[in-house]
């Protein structure tokens, strides 16, 4: 048995601490339940749910434009920052849309919130804009793969996003039809009502599916995708833009689709803390005029260059710090709502990540986190690691895999952005280990974890002891 699942531990970690402290200050501002909160009187010394939701709505908030604090948001060219030569090659490459001819395949590859995602959008919205005036059916066709488990929901899924984007209706089923008949379908729909397209398939390295497959779901979409105008399926004239925060991704498609997808690469580098403070400059007027402390900015940028130089949780560390300041009802944002909201994003993330991972990969990762926890740089050696691996599942009674599948798993964790690794030696007597590095504090990722029943089985204390007597043996 490769993994095993608990139910309890999903719904364990499925608190989400922005819901917890609304619920907990609205329930604070009720009336308290009592005896004589039946009598109807009462109900004039405290507000009614209609009388906060007026008031509120009456309050002069402190952010004028929502949307520019959403990282999805497909903002104006003048408003992306520190990306001129990857924008002038996406668009170079791209803009033999407005012909008659096929855009090559691109592969974008790069860290989380490097602007992958936003350039390709505001390219593809520029190129739909300039089609439309000349008469020419071009569209957009995107789907995100983190949640898409299989080859045939991920078909559906983009015939289902052509469809939206044409204006008509899917004519397959989603379950209960071979994958074949909705690739028919997907191709139908396509060359039915566009002259040219451009798939974006962000996030593709999530697209795994089955385990029984040697190759991986990504694969063989790339696979299909680049081979059907070849083979007529597709009559009009078809890009792929694939989208990985994993720049190896590559090194697992097969000879087959490689040789057909055959991409132009255009790497994303990160931000540094200049870049994001330019980024969030630009976006400041989402804010009404002078309600911006001058630290806030520096502080969000400062935040986020120190996880990868993400430029989405740049952006949400001002979104989150806003609508704190405006439930709080202060008149201006400030660097406290920053550090507030910096510890409100990082465990959100976190728990968004852990919530729908294996059982296995959570005690993985719980072990890695425990012993970068107790070093001075917060790293973790992935041979310490799996010593209190084999710890954890000694004490909870779980299945134990051995240090190459621990690797492997932890390996896996890079796609989300929470560790990196390097392969480094510590001289001829250590050999060669994995060394893992934490985008997150891990003492964030370890109480995040707790949330799990079975985790929580074992003593934080114990976990601690163990850990640091390892550490001590590693020198």
């Amino acid at each position: 048995m490769d993994d095993f699942e608990d139910p309890r531990d999903e719904a364990g970690t499925s608190k989400d601490e922005t819901i917890e402290e609304d619920i907990s200050s609205f329930e604070s501002s009720a009336p308290e339940t009592s005896s004589s909160s039946s009598n109807p009187s009462s109900t004039t010394d405290s507000q009614s749910i209609e009388d906060m939701l007026l008031e509120f709505d009456q309050q002069e908030g402190l952010i004028r434009d929502r949307s520019l604090l959403d990282p999805n948001h497909i903002v104006e060219e003048d408003r992306i920052v520190g990306r001129d030569e990857q924008l002038q090659e996406v668009t170079k490459m791209l803009r033999v849309a407005l012909g008659d001819n096929r855009p090559p395949n691109l592969f974008l590859y790069g860290p989380s919130g490097t602007g992958k995602s936003l350039i390709t959008k505001a390219v593809c919205k520029n190129i739909s804009a300039i089609c439309e005036s000349r008469d020419i059916r071009f569209g957009t066709i995107e789907v995100n793969c983190q949640d898409l488990d299989t080859l045939g929901v991920a078909v559906y899924e983009l015939a289902s996003r052509a469809a939206d984007e044409a204006l008509v209706e899917v004519e397959v089923p989603k379950h209960g039809v071979a994958t074949k008949e909705k690739w028919d379908e997907l191709y139908r729909i396509v060359n039915e009502n566009f002259d040219s397209a451009v798939f974006v398939l962000d996030e593709l390295d999530m697209l795994v599916g089955r385990r029984d497959k040697q190759e991986p779901a990504f694969s063989r979409l790339l696979y299909q995708l680049s081979r059907a105008g070849a083979n007529n399926e597709l009559t009009a004239h078809v890009s792929v833009v694939a989208i990985s925060n994993d720049t190896k991704m590559m090194e697992s498609v097969g000879s087959r689709a490689l040789s057909s997808f055959t991409p132009e690469d255009v790497h994303f580098d990160d931000y540094d803390a200049n870049q994001l403070q330019s980024i969030l400059r630009r976006r400041q007027d989402a804010f009404y005029d002078d309600v911006l402390d001058e630290d806030v900015i520096p502080l969000a940028a400062a935040f986020a260059a120190q996880t990868h130089g993400d430029a989405r949780k740049a952006i949400d560390l001002m979104r989150v710090a806003g609508e704190l300041a405006e439930r709080e009802g202060d008149e201006d944002v400030r660097e406290a709502h920053v550090r507030e909201a910096q510890d409100k994003v990082e465990k959100n993330r976190v728990l968004e990540v852990v919530r729908g991972i294996s059982t296995q990969k959570k005690l993985c990762l719980y072990a890695t986190a425990a012993v970068a926890a107790e070093t001075d740089d917060e790293s973790a050696r992935s041979t310490t690691g799996y010593r209190v691996y084999q710890f954890l599942t000694d004490a909870i009674e779980a299945d134990q895999y051995h240090q190459e599948t621990y690797v492997n798993k932890m390996k896996e964790m890079t796609t989300y952005s929470l560790v990196d690794f390097e392969r480094r030696s510590h001289g001829p007597s250590s050999g060669m280990f994995l060394e893992f590095q934490f985008g997150e504090r891990p003492e964030t990722i370890l109480e995040t974890l707790r949330e799990d029943s079975r985790i929580d089985m074992v003593s934080g204390n114990e976990v601690s002891t163990v850990v640091k007597a390892q550490v001590r043996n590693e020198n």
